[in-house]
């Protein structure tokens, strides 16, 4: 989309250097270049020297049509002040990253919709326990436990990622517009933290959720006329583009965390204690709150860790970042799955009780993730970094 005739203009935000910038990101500057430069009335005038060089043929997203720009010699105009155009980027990378995290989560959901639909249908095998369907001449692959594990899983990821998403949405808006300057504070510091794990965690789940929604399908999952194929592709560039995964680790880890003493995070952590105060007089949820309180005082222990250990050795944060990423996915996922689940016991409706269950399965089956996670933060770079470079 960065060249075609759909509108009068095209006006391309780009980040270049002046001729007397400093060296590294400091020097960065941000222009805006369009495609027609201008008249002195405003309107459109000369084209300015800005092409598409080619269209890029990409794995996935082929409805996005992008493609290498060039602008050798092309005129730009400065945005805000020289040298600071990271920061003004950051205004649109921000929102962007949320974006993707949104776009991730709506293919992971219509990759479980249409799984299940066909796990419904598809006739396979008989149940462990006895025939499901006896009238029929088998019974749906929903009888067996791997094909309801791999399902569950994308439930359970897409369930929490609305959760996550819904939260953020109600942060942006205080931070936009409530009245009290406190509160509108504590939600600008909470997006701060949370707007690479919304970017991270739910495009990482959502690349697992795809592929094992293919997987449902066998065979057919690998086969174009069924759809499913194209959900797995499109959802790879995910984990990629605004930023990879690595970089949102690195992020939080290093800039949200590390950089202000760990005050972010203690504004999310006291959120997660006082839910677990709120809770704490109703044994049936027990289940519930008390692997979320070890995972709560595990993640503030391993953050001092890390915050100690990178004083001696900065490659310590690069190290344990994309882990310690994980950790805090799975630390607001458990504290909105907690909260959902006092929500849902007691009641006997059917939304209540797919609520409460799948809570059951994410409690048993995903969170356990976390203890791998926190062995690999505690690794240390030490064994990430001895291989000589001219090794690889």
């Amino acid at each position: 989309a960065g060249e075609h005739d759909l509108a009068e203009n095209i006006l391309h935000l780009v980040l270049a250097r002046l001729p007397d910038a400093p060296a590294g990101t400091k020097g960065i500057s941000l222009f805006l270049v369009p495609k027609f430069i201008p008249d002195a009335n405003g309107g459109v005038g000369p084209r300015n020297t800005i092409n598409a060089g080619s269209i890029e043929h990409k794995m996935g997203i082929h409805g996005n049509a992008t493609c290498v720009m060039n602008l050798d010699g092309a005129r730009g105009w400065l945005i805000g002040e020289a040298n600071k155009g990271l920061a003004a980027m950051f205004v649109m990378m921000n929102s962007a990253r949320l974006g993707v995290g949104m776009q991730s989560l709506g293919q992971a959901e219509v990759a479980y919709q249409n799984a299940a639909a066909y796990a419904k249908d598809r006739l396979q095998g008989r149940a462990a326990s006895g025939p499901a369907s006896p009238d029929k001449p088998a019974d749906s692959i929903l009888v067996h436990p791997d094909v309801r594990r791999m399902l569950l899983t994308a439930r359970a990821y897409n369930e929490g990622g609305r959760a996550l998403a819904t939260w953020s949405a109600l942060l942006l808006d205080r931070e936009h517009a409530h009245p009290d300057a406190a509160v509108r504070e504590e939600a600008s510091e909470l997006m701060a933290l949370l707007t690479p794990v919304v970017k991270a965690f739910l495009t990482d789940n959502g690349w697992e959720t795809t592929t094992l929604c293919q997987q449902v399908l066998g065979g057919h999952g690998y086969i174009a006329e069924w759809g499913m194929d194209q959900f797995v592709r499109d959802a790879r560039i995910n984990m990629i583009y605004e930023g990879t995964n690595g970089i949102q680790a690195l992020d939080l880890l290093g800039r949200k965390v590390l950089m202000d003493g760990g005050a972010k995070f203690g504004r999310f952590a006291a959120l997660v204690q006082a839910t677990l105060a709120e809770l704490q007089g109703r044994p049936a949820l027990a289940e519930f709150t008390a692997p979320l309180g070890k995972l709560l005082a595990d993640t503030v222990a391993l953050t001092r860790e890390i915050g100690a250990k990178a004083k001696a050795d900065p490659n310590e944060v690069g190290a344990a970042s994309v882990p310690y990423l994980r950790i805090i996915g799975h630390l607001c996922f458990a504290w909105l799955w907690a909260r959902m689940a006092a929500l849902s016991v007691g009641k006997d409706d059917e939304f209540h009780a797919s609520k409460l269950a799948t809570a059951r399965f994410y409690f048993a089956w995903l969170l356990p993730e976390v203890e791998q996670r926190f062995r690999e933060a505690r690794a240390g770079a030490p064994t990430l970094m001895a291989l000589p470079a001219d090794a690889f």
